[in-house]
């Protein structure tokens, strides 16, 4: 007896349809492994669908008032929070992420940074208005791009959605997103939202649209010449491919790549404080993060103590499936993730030491237990590397010049932190810390308010914040004579 799987459709100019040639692939429950839904595998035909409508609606979309587009994209986020039990469905069995958790951590965040963008929407800036030049006034006008081709990732599908179309549609873009085929459910459901709103609004239909499917469905998006801007959370591998794809007709680029974030912890911090927040931060989401506290530098003094107060921490954190209240975590996205995470593990060097962890949990799903491994070096890979999961690395440094040294000897640069008691040392190292974001005597936390984005192999452009509005605006210089 075999149980009829769910059916995801694209959202193409304000219709859901299947791909042109009929091709789907499973979506998989990461806390069962077992699939419960089929998405369409979309290709060329459903590309050009997706980039025609969001083109014919642009020019509609552009010419609004920045008033309408602040009320349709606030009316975004109270549908959303009206439906937000069916959010919560498809996101977690989007990701096997606990429901209540999710709730609490994910969903007000979401609604507030569509929120803020919404206001963002009527804040376009540009130098004053001005004499540079004798009988001639310049000023500037912001602009909207045009078509933006953006691709979501899997380990926060709906939140890192909600960071590419809504500063986008807030400069007045269009848009053609591509969830990633592991985690399509949430973005088909915000699309049925979307376009709920902009069809109570009179609005273009072809403003917002999904399209699904794999690595070679997102290619055909960025290489495709409707687009003015490609964005991308994803792997650098991903991130350099896209940016090689968009240099043939110089779109855009928007990257959000990987990280390896380094948490400093001196002798003068508060260990108990550092404990907590490394795990929390190291532990959320699976690890799933490219913000993740997964690579802890510890000054030797008090670097027995933390290990032993880390490890002990880390044993009483729990993952556990949708439902479970207690979890603190659920599934790692996909299998061959979790045996890319168990690979690290069982590569380790000889001198490296399992404090917590290093196993599977359970015999279905993709759970993995939380994980402290201490006694590393700055060259070996589970140091260089970023791993994805719920794994911390532990290194003892002697003096702030070799902390910051090997903090920044990584090719990632998106997120940091610095524990210390020391408020000076704090800002040296605010200072000398190659990162997109410092944390001081935290790590993690993110505000719509405050611009996300790494430097190096972590990327370049700026999501969340005026920064994040701006990426999507063009810059027009207006000269007229008196």
């Amino acid at each position: 007896m075999t149980t009829e799987l769910r059916r995801l459709r694209n959202y193409i100019d304000g219709e859901f349809r299947d791909a042109v040639d009929g091709r789907t692939t499973d979506v998989v429950d990461p806390a069962t492994g077992e699939a419960y839904a089929t998405a369409p595998l979309s290709a060329q035909a459903d590309v050009d669908a997706a980039m025609a409508a969001a083109e014919a609606a642009f020019p509609v979309w552009r010419d609004v008032t920045p008033g309408v587009r602040q009320r349709a994209i606030l009316k975004i986020a109270d549908a959303m929070e009206a439906r937000q039990e069916e959010l919560l469905d498809a996101e977690c069995r989007n990701c096997g992420k606990p429901r209540e958790l999710t709730r609490q951590e994910e969903l007000p965040m979401m609604l507030d940074q569509i929120r803020f963008f919404a206001g963002a929407a009527r804040m376009l800036e540009g130098k004053s208005a001005g004499e540079y030049m004798e009988g001639l006034t310049s000023f500037v006008r912001r602009e909207p791009v045009g078509v933006c081709a953006q691709v979501a990732p899997w380990n926060y599908p709906l939140m890192m959605a909600v960071w590419k179309f809504a500063p986008a549609l807030a400069a007045g873009n269009t848009v053609v997103l591509k969830p990633s085929d592991t985690t399509p459910a949430s973005a088909v459901w915000l699309a049925e939202v979307i376009g709920g709103v902009f069809d109570e609004m009179e609005l273009p239909r072809g403003i917002f649209n999904v399209v699904c499917g794999d690595r070679e469905t997102g290619r055909l998006m960025v290489e495709h010449d409707t687009p003015a801007m490609a964005s991308i959370t994803g792997s650098v591998r991903a991130g350099m491919e896209v940016a090689g794809s968009a240099a043939k007709d110089l779109k855009r680029v928007h990257l959000e790549l990987g990280g390896k974030a380094p948490c400093v912890v001196f002798d003068d911090a508060d260990i108990a404080a550092a404990v907590e927040g490394i795990r929390d931060g190291g532990f959320f989401n699976a690890g799933q993060d490219c913000t993740a506290a997964t690579r802890v530098l510890v000054q030797e003094g008090v670097y027995e103590e933390f290990v032993t107060a880390l490890a002990k921490a880390a044993a009483e954190v729990k993952t556990g499936d949708v439902n479970d209240p207690d979890a603190a975590y659920g599934a790692l996205n996909n299998a061959g993730h979790l045996e890319k995470v168990a690979g690290f593990i069982d590569r380790l060097p000889a001198h490296a030491k399992v404090e917590a962890g290093g196993e599977r949990v359970g015999d279905k799903g993709y759970f993995y237990a939380p994980t402290v491994v201490s006694g590393l070096k700055q060259d070996d890979e589970i140091v260089q590397n970023e791993v994805f999961g719920p794994v911390i690395t532990v290194q003892s440094f002697s003096d702030e010049e070799q902390a910051v040294k090997w903090s920044n000897d990584v090719e990632y640069a998106l997120a940091s932190s610095v524990w210390t008691s020391d408020h000076a040392r704090a800002m040296r190292l605010s200072k000398a810390l190659d990162f997109g974001c410092v944390w001081i005597n935290t790590h993690i936390p993110l505000v719509a308010e405050m611009p996300h984005g790494g430097f190096k192999k972590s990327g370049y452009g700026k999501d969340l914040s005026a920064y994040g509005f701006d990426d999507y605006t063009r810059v027009k210089h207006v000269m007229t004579a008196l």
